[in-house]
């Protein structure tokens, strides 16, 4: 009751308050960009409608005047302007133009935000998680028996993170098989993979990708960072194929299995090879990750990405994944580094990329009636984050470039659906 009384009070404001808007800079001008995706999720959340200026200050936020939002602002430390009606409109106009690269797409509805993630302890963050809590974003956590039993209808957006959908524990078996956590980690995956009636832990995760293929055909909108990428198509491509040696699975692999993958199954890689070496942490060769440093020389002082531009008006989904207020983006390392543009499929956009390494960092495409986006590394503010080092405080990078990509992807789904051209 007290939700309705709220959302009514709100409406009631807006109706009368058409005289101002709140402009949300995010520009240099801001002083708290990830908050102020925050501000903007809390404003669709309660009913009202938001402007995604795209290409306009940095890709500022434009809502109707309401002195609560005002207050949100002011709380959560997010700069914000009040503009009289006029400027509004010429604001509008402005973007217009068509010989000016801005759009105005309206966000209409709060997308319902699930996080694929063990119940067990991890011995490392999640950028995701992290910057959801920081921006005061709500989001439920969800992992294989939710989804096996289909929780994941009831979400319209579905992150991944550092997870292994082939079975092989993420290749931590040749440093770390003698820590608890991966101990635990394996048995309590084995323990869960019998429970739900699978005799091995890659074919419930292979289970578990299947539905979220079919999440995605069906509109859902999929993100994915670190190694779940790569390990998700590389899941794909080898159903019916036992791509895992005896130390993960207790028997030998399919003979001959990378001349048997199908790659028609697969979102985002292409004619990849699989590594045959158990002791390699890499799984394959869509990861920089061996390659970036040897052959191109890419350190932490020139390890960076380009963000392309995009037409606003035309080429609106990536516009909308693009919205920064910087354009060459602080490279940082994962268990996934970067996707080898070789083996991404042609109908891929490449949304980012590292173009003196050949390697793609940020990547978007179509699936079905749905979308996902690829993005690789771990945390963008913790250039090489090992195992078991303390989560990042965003605190201390409120205004961070790689954060604000992945924010770009929780406010996407709201997009009014006509304003989408591509």
């Amino acid at each position: 009751m007290k939700r309705i009384v709220i959302f009514f009070f709100f409406n009631i404001i807006a109706t009368f308050s058409q005289a101002a808007y709140i402009l949300i800079p995010m520009n240099l001008d801001q002083k708290d960009h990830l908050k102020a995706y925050g501000v903007a999720y809390w404003v669709l959340k309660h009913d009202l409608e938001v402007h995604w200026l795209l290409n306009y200050r940095g890709g500022s936020f434009m809502v109707k005047d309401v002195k609560e939002i005002e207050s949100e602002c002011t709380i959560r430390g997010v700069t914000f302007e009040v503009i009289a009606d006029a400027k509004s409109t010429a604001i509008l106009t402005e973007i217009s133009n068509p010989e000016v690269n801005m759009e105005d797409v309206k966000l209409e509805k709060a997308p319902k935000v699930a996080v694929y993630s063990p119940k067990m302890k991890q011995p490392w963050d999640d950028a995701v998680t992290l910057v959801l809590t920081y921006a005061e974003i709500p989001y439920e956590v969800i992992y294989d028996e939710d989804i096996l039993k289909d929780k994941l209808l009831t979400f319209d957006w579905l992150h991944l993170h550092h997870e292994d959908f082939t079975g092989q524990y993420g290749r931590f078996w040749s440093g770390y098989r003698n820590a608890a956590w991966y101990q635990e980690q394996q048995q309590t995956l084995e323990t869960s993979a019998h429970a739900l009636g699978y005799e091995k832990v890659s074919q419930m995760k292979l289970a578990v990708a299947k539905k979220i293929r079919d999440f995605t055909a069906g509109g859902g909108f999929l993100f994915a960072m670190c190694s779940a990428p790569d390990s998700y198509d590389i899941a794909l491509a080898a159903d019916g194929l036992d791509i895992c040696e005896s130390m993960f699975d207790g028997d030998g692999t399919t003979s001959n299995y990378n001349q048997k993958l199908d790659f028609s199954k697969t979102f985002a890689f292409t004619n990849f090879t699989l590594s045959t070496n158990p002791s390699e942490y890499a799984k394959s060769n869509i990861d920089t990750y061996n390659t970036r440093q040897q052959k191109y020389g890419i350190t932490k002082t020139n390890d960076l990405f380009t963000l392309f531009e995009y037409s606003a008006k035309w080429d609106v989904i990536p516009t909308m994944l693009c919205q920064n207020h910087e354009q060459i983006i602080k490279g940082f390392w994962g268990q996934t580094v970067g996707f080898d543009k070789t083996y991404i499929k042609p109908n891929v956009l490449i949304l980012g990329e590292n173009k003196a390494a050949n390697e793609a960092r940020y990547i978007h495409g179509e699936y079905g009636k749905g979308t996902f986006t690829f993005f690789s590394g771990h945390d963008p503010e913790d250039y090489q984050h090992r195992v078991e080092d303390p989560p990042t405080d965003l605190s201390l990078h409120p205004n961070s470039p790689g954060y604000r990509l992945i924010l770009n992807n929780i406010l996407f789904p709201a997009a009014k659906k006509k304003k989408q051209k591509t």
